[in-house]
């Protein structure tokens, strides 16, 4: 009965989780001529009639917050010129840093982005690793959601008897979230089910923190992500 309600849990935080689950974007903005940063530039994302935006601060960085997570493409305006087709993809609980994009304002549209990624963050920073799906499809441990864990990051270790451990916590003092769902025990979903991995090592966020040691996020794949999985392999 436990494990029927339990699958019963997991199958209708599917069903919600995906239109409440967020993250955020960063990046900072400069001139492709003296790389000297860009103020007051406009960055948005459309999505079915819903816009999300900001401006960018007076060292060129921009942050837009609370978008639902997924793939999207954003538009930069600036003078009246624009920048579009900018590829995002928006983790959950974390940030999808685009690092420094280069803009030349005489160019209009697409032409003239340039887009260095960080692997760092330099403001609002978290400690957080990240695998894809294709990522993980190509793991020689896909199977074993544990093992994938230990190789996002260093400061976790698998103890003799199959725990994790985060470095300056005690074995097994973790938080596991499977499609919005909280738990202490890690299950071993399957691998081509899931969307992408994410594990917090330190600072985690405050829904979060309720244990002295990380978080592992996992979120499964959603009927669109098949659906567009289907459209690329089929594709003439």
């Amino acid at each position: 009965m436990k494990k029927l309600v339990t699958v019963w849990m997991l199958i209708f935080a599917g069903s919600t989780f995906a239109q409440t689950a967020s993250g955020d974007i960063v990046g900072e903005l400069v001139s492709l001529k003296n790389n000297q940063p860009i103020i007051g530039a406009k960055t948005l994302i459309e999505d079915n009639g819903r816009r999300y935006q900001a401006l960018t601060d007076e060292n060129g960085r921009f942050r837009m917050t609370a978008i639902p997570a997924g793939k999207y493409t954003m538009k930069i305006y600036f003078l009246g010129d624009t920048m579009s087709n900018i590829a995002v993809d928006v983790p959950i609980e974390a940030y999808c840093n685009l690092g420094k994009i280069e803009f030349d304002p005489k160019v209009v549209a697409q032409r003239g982005v340039k887009i260095t990624p960080k692997a760092t963050i330099k403001f609002g920073e978290i400690p957080v690793e990240e695998l894809t799906a294709m990522e993980i499809k190509r793991s020689p441990v896909k199977f074993d959601v544990k093992a994938l864990v230990t190789t996002m990051s260093s400061e976790v270790k698998l103890s003799e008897d199959g725990e994790l451990m985060f470095r300056g916590a005690r074995k097994g003092d973790m938080i596991y979230v499977l499609d919005g769902i909280k738990s202490n025990e890690v299950f071993n979903v399957p691998s081509c089910s899931i969307a992408r991995m994410m594990v917090y090592t330190g600072g985690l966020p405050a829904k979060y923190g309720d244990t002295l040691g990380g978080a592992v996020i996992l979120e499964t794949k959603s009927y669109f992500d098949l659906y567009r999985q289907w459209q690329a392999e089929n594709a003439e």
